[in-house]
């Protein structure tokens, strides 16, 4: 056999072997992205996990999201409980609720933060335009709407009702989803109505702002989280860490890039991108601070009957 044979058939061997090499998947390619189920509420506050999907922020921490809009905040609740959803966006003084009934939720995650006046603007007390209500006391006995009974919708307006000279143990509450809102003030279903953005422009044309803001809850405070099953995120734990620093990730990027994050938000929401450009913005936070949950965690307990707690109790241990 000639020198030339052989110097042919090492180099064939040696081609092939590269070949089978080059096609052999490496171990970070192979692995593909865990999938978490977020339920969120449509509005701006929760649409934080859109901008984390689209700028790649889920996708950098080997996440993929499934986003689940639903009504409002105790309906993720039930869902999470039900183990329907892995991660959820809720209102402090929900989970709060939630928490001492006995059914076991943990904040993963910071999720909305509210800052006067930085943010004053983004939800108010609005009447219809014909509206007898000039001041607090005049809401006494009325009929008020709020997107879920035993939510922050429901305890800003009793706060400011009773630092202002009402009696928000007369009102009754019904719950009306946001986008409904106007209409209902407009064929006098309801007296008055907590809206949030990207409702409240809408619902001012035909009706009149009677209060902004959550000043009478702080000036400063986590106004909802994310959160989870402690049982679930105990279980994936490395998943919890991972969602909670791609949000953080987002939050640093959201309040700095507001007009790409309303190119999203209208996107996702089917908002009027004019709207978008000129309501009032939310802040995303961007630490879980148990001091800044505490304001919603004691109006919580006041208005609706149990003892207040520490923040902490409700705070995933590596989130702290």
């Amino acid at each position: 056999m000639s020198l030339s044979v052989i110097t042919r058939r090492d180099a064939a061997a040696i081609i092939a072997g590269c070949a089978a090499m080059c096609v052999v998947p490496s171990r970070a390619g192979a692995q593909a992205n865990t999938t978490i189920r977020v339920g969120i509420q449509p509005v701006e506050a929760a649409a934080a996990v859109y901008y984390a999907r689209d700028m790649g922020f889920f996708a950098n921490a080997g996440l993929d999201a499934d986003i689940q809009p639903m009504q409002n905040t105790p309906a993720i609740a039930a869902a999470i409980a039900s183990n329907a959803l892995d991660i959820g966006f809720i209102t402090v003084d929900v989970l709060a609720a939630v928490h001492e009934k006995n059914i076991p939720v943990v904040a993963i995650a910071p999720a909305n933060e509210y800052e006067s006046p930085t943010t004053l603007r983004t939800n108010a007390l609005v009447l219809a335009a014909n509206s007898p209500v000039q001041q607090a006391k005049d809401l006494n006995g009325k009929t008020i709407a709020v997107a879920g009974l035993h939510t922050l919708s429901e305890t800003a307006t009793r706060v400011w009702m009773d630092q202002n000279g009402g009696d928000s143990t007369t009102v009754k509450f019904v719950e009306i989803p946001f986008p409904a809102m106007s209409a209902a003030l407009a064929s006098d279903r309801v007296d008055g109505a907590w809206v949030v953005e990207p409702f409240i422009g809408a619902a001012t044309k035909s009706g009149r702002v009677l209060a902004y803001g959550f000043d009478g809850v702080a000036k400063d405070f986590i106004n909802a989280v994310w959160f989870a099953d402690p049982g679930w995120a105990n279980a994936h734990a490395d998943t919890v860490r991972r969602f909670a620093s791609a949000m953080h990730e987002t939050a640093i990027w959201a309040n700095k890039n507001q007009v790409k994050s309303g190119e999203l938000l209208a996107k996702y929401t089917k908002i009027d991108p004019g709207v978008v450009a000129v309501m009032a913005r939310v802040h995303y936070p961007e630490q879980m601070t148990a001091a800044l949950m505490q304001p919603l965690i004691d109006a919580s307990a006041k208005y609706q009957g149990f003892s207040t707690f520490p923040a902490r109790e409700v705070i995933y241990a590596s989130s702290r």
